[in-house]
């Protein structure tokens, strides 16, 4: 993260992300509702899904906060403690959930991307996880879209390059999640897992 930035970054960690729920389901709301995800934000939707971090006790959620402001959050925990349907698709492609470390998304308001905070989440999430130790890969999972699909915006710039600079790889390993995708309902989507190996793995 550049020095001049104003931004600072704050570590939680299970209940201890309780207080700052509504926070992180307004970024997503917001965030998500660009593509790829066009995402038609839902408050109980978001209740349920950022729960299942509330309950982990090694999941992290890592806030950036300008003065007060919360202006961008990253969640990520433990494969192990997930929901069913994102540990199902490691378990058939012959990855033990136990030894994935998993980070979840990370959302940041518009004018305060290119300053290095997205950096600075995989940093602090990869930290995390090599603290708790006994993972053999970290994962995250993206929405795949057609590249043909008319509602790309024109000069968009995706983020697989950043990925790829992370040391992710896409895989063929995919789940299907379904949510309320903006003029067109509840639908079902697909998401590629991306892994990236843990170096020196405990």
């Amino acid at each position: 993260m550049n020095d001049s930035s104003p931004v600072r970054l704050k570590a939680l960690h299970g209940q201890g992300i309780a207080d700052h729920l509504d926070d992180i389901a307004y970024l997503r709301i917001q965030v998500f509702r660009e593509w790829p995800y066009l995402y038609e934000g839902d408050v109980a939707y978001e209740a349920a899904y950022l729960r299942t971090y509330t309950q982990s006790p090694r999941s992290i959620a890592v806030l950036a906060l300008d003065g007060g402001k919360v202006i961008g959050a990253s969640t990520a925990l433990p494969m192990e403690d997930e929901a069913e349907a994102f540990r199902t698709p490691l378990i058939g492609a012959g990855i033990d959930p136990a030894r994935v470390f998993y980070c979840g998304e990370s959302v940041l308001l518009p004018e305060y991307r290119g300053r290095g905070i997205g950096h600075a989440f995989f940093d602090a999430r990869e930290a995390h996880a090599q603290a708790l130790g006994g993972f053999d890969w970290y994962a995250f999972a993206a929405v795949a879209r057609d590249v043909d699909d008319a509602r790309l915006p024109i000069g968009h710039r995706d983020n697989e390059t950043f990925w790829h600079k992370r040391g992710y790889r896409r895989s063929d390993i995919h789940m299907k999640l379904s949510w309320n995708e903006s003029g067109r309902g509840e639908i079902e989507h697909r998401l590629n897992f991306w892994l990236r190996p843990v170096e020196n793995i405990a």
